[in-house]
């Protein structure tokens, strides 16, 4: 089934390191949780060069690093979720807060699918539960007619909920988690007696997300920030390891979609270097730039390569060239405003024309790209 669908969930596409993890685990485990704290690390950190045995003695397995930053980050997150505090990650997008939330939901509680998508038409029903109308009509409020929210879900199940975007949410609908999140109590006053009270069972929590960019949309109120434990996930900062991951990452995608492109190490590190030096506004050569809105994250590197790399697949010579790389940029800085095509310009023609004319080589075939693309517009 994992090779059949575009997007496996994370306890699905990770099973077999997950069961040799719990297999080999021996360490103290919070109440609820499938693996212990230990555990859960190097299932998103990675166990290096150490193997684990797989279960039924078949070989040996190592387990894969996933998420690259902030180590003392990942291990605070664990904590927070074996403590009463929810957890928010709070960064800018691309940052992975999503992919953070989805691995500590699959390695602590089995599951990650247990998911409510924020937006400003997120409804308090959403959150908490709803009704089979047919039934409520037939047979009034009772337990068979109710239908779960994944909250509801993962309250009675002892599970990790997980809510994305919590700050696009109107603060009214944001604040029905308060009495959830403090009394770890849901309360459903159309029915009656112990059927109208869900408890929490051990292992239930909260891991919600929220962009950076959205502060002063929907601010979180006093009472609900009280409940969280806040988590800043950044962007990668050391060029050499936001390279790898891109580099690999690529290679994955076009791996699953049957295109065969070679990715070269130059276009890799033209579009993460290029994406670091805006992000921070600044070039190595200490050259001051105007930040775009666009974020330019790790993930919208990953999406620019990739898609540079399917243009050749499709349309060119089966090689990834400065061209596409170029033809992709120009996209990737028009995601948030139109000013940012100015502002990569002059990037191309200030930066990279002075590594062109002082090494040429791949920043000399992404100037002549970027300018052939500028003739033919």
């Amino acid at each position: 089934m994992a090779e059949s669908v575009l997007r496996p969930a994370a306890e699905v596409l990770f099973r077999d390191e997950l069961d040799a993890l719990a297999a080999a685990d021996t360490h103290p485990k919070p109440r609820g949780f499938r693996l212990s704290p230990r555990m859960i690390r190097t299932f998103i950190l990675g166990s290096g060069e150490a193997k684990l045995p797989r279960p039924g003695g078949a070989g040996e397995i190592a387990v894969t690093q996933k998420f690259f930053g902030d180590d003392a980050l990942v291990e605070r997150a664990i904590v927070t979720l074996a403590s009463p505090r929810a957890l928010l990650l709070v960064g800018e997008p691309g940052t992975a807060k999503s992919m953070l939330s989805e691995l500590l939901a699959a390695a602590a509680t089995g599951t990650s699918l247990l998911t409510v998508q924020g937006s400003a038409a997120t409804t308090e029903d959403q959150i908490k539960y709803t009704w089979n109308y047919a039934l409520l009509l037939a047979k009034g409020p009772v337990r068979e007619a109710l239908v779960p929210s994944p909250l509801f879900a993962a309250m009675r199940e002892g599970r990790i909920a997980r809510f994305e975007e919590l700050t696009r949410c109107p603060v009214e609908v944001q604040d029905s988690l308060v009495g959830i999140l403090s009394d770890k109590v849901l309360r459903v006053p159309e029915l009656e007696g112990e059927d109208g009270i869900l408890f929490a069972r051990a292992g239930f929590n909260l891991i919600a997300t929220a962009n950076a960019r959205d502060r002063g949309v929907n601010e979180m109120s006093a009472a609900l920030r009280r409940r969280f434990n806040f988590e800043s996930v950044r962007p990668i900062r050391d060029p050499r390891v936001e390279m790898a991951l891109v580099e690999r990452e690529v290679q994955t995608q076009l791996a699953a979609a049957g295109a065969s492109v070679p990715v070269p190490q130059d276009a890799v590190e033209l579009v993460v270097t290029t994406f670091q030096e805006l992000r921070a506004g600044r070039s190595r050569e200490g050259v001051h730039l105007d930040r775009p809105e666009a974020p330019l994250s790790t993930a919208e590197a990953i999406a620019t390569l990739h898609a540079a790399a399917l243009h050749a697949h499709y349309y060119g010579t089966g090689r990834l060239g400065a061209e596409e790389v170029a033809s992709h940029l120009a996209g990737a800085a028009t995601l948030d405003a139109a000013e940012d095509t100015a502002k990569l310009e002059r990037y191309v023609e200030t930066v990279v024309r002075d590594r062109a004319a002082r090494h040429g080589g791949p920043w000399g075939a992404l100037l002549e790209a970027w300018r052939k693309i500028g003739r033919e517009r």
